[in-house]
């Protein structure tokens, strides 16, 4: 990346967010835990403004982004090069952490997208002598294989068509909780798709 290019140290004229956070990084770097603190928080405001910029249609994973950098800006602090800008370091953590978010989300998309066509496959199929209700029979007897809260989860958000939000106020558990159960029951599907019998 070209902001490591520049070998000598930020001078004074450099970004805003390096003015902002340079002293204060220095400072923490030799133990003073309220310039760490005030740092952080300088971070956050930064990375939450850097990540609604690039994820208008995950806003929900929005804070979990910034939480994730910030934890590795704690966890990797010890590998920071003084020759380059602090801002340049933090923000190419976040262009990680945002580039390994767009992969692990094409993942699941794909994974949903397999479960969306499979179940399109198997309510839109020429109908059996049982009529459309096999159909239904069919893809309830693949929830009926899955853990209470994914089958919960997936019936409320891809059969019913609710949103996150609005499972979480009926269910009681958190949007989070919910996506995970979903992608982890979708997983568990496919695989069950995969060993039934043609």
């Amino acid at each position: 990346m070209s902001e490591f290019n520049n070998k000598p140290a930020v001078k004074p004229s450099a970004h805003p967010f390096e003015r902002e956070i340079g002293d204060l990084w220095t400072q923490a770097q030799s133990g003073d835990e309220l310039a760490y603190a005030q740092m952080l928080q300088l971070c956050a405001q930064r990375l939450r403004s850097f990540f609604k910029r690039r994820m208008n249609n995950t806003p929900e994973d929005i804070e979990d982004m910034v939480q994730e950098t910030l934890l590795a800006v704690h966890t990797r602090r010890h590998t920071y090069d003084s020759t380059f800008p602090v801002s340049a370091w933090v923000m190419a953590i976040a262009k990680y952490k945002l580039i390994d978010f767009w992969r692990r989300h094409e993942r699941r998309d794909r994974l949903h997208d397999e479960f969306d066509e499979t179940l399109m496959a198997q309510t839109t199929q020429q109908p059996s002598l049982g009529g459309n209700e096999s159909n239904v029979a069919d893809v309830d007897t693949l929830l009926s294989q899955l853990p209470e809260k994914q089958r919960q989860a997936i019936t409320l958000i891809k059969l019913l068509g609710l949103s996150a939000a609005e499972a979480a106020q009926q269910t009681g558990q958190s949007e989070s909780a919910l996506k995970v159960q979903v992608h982890r029951g979708i997983k568990q599907l496919s695989q069950l798709i995969k060993r039934r019998p043609s």
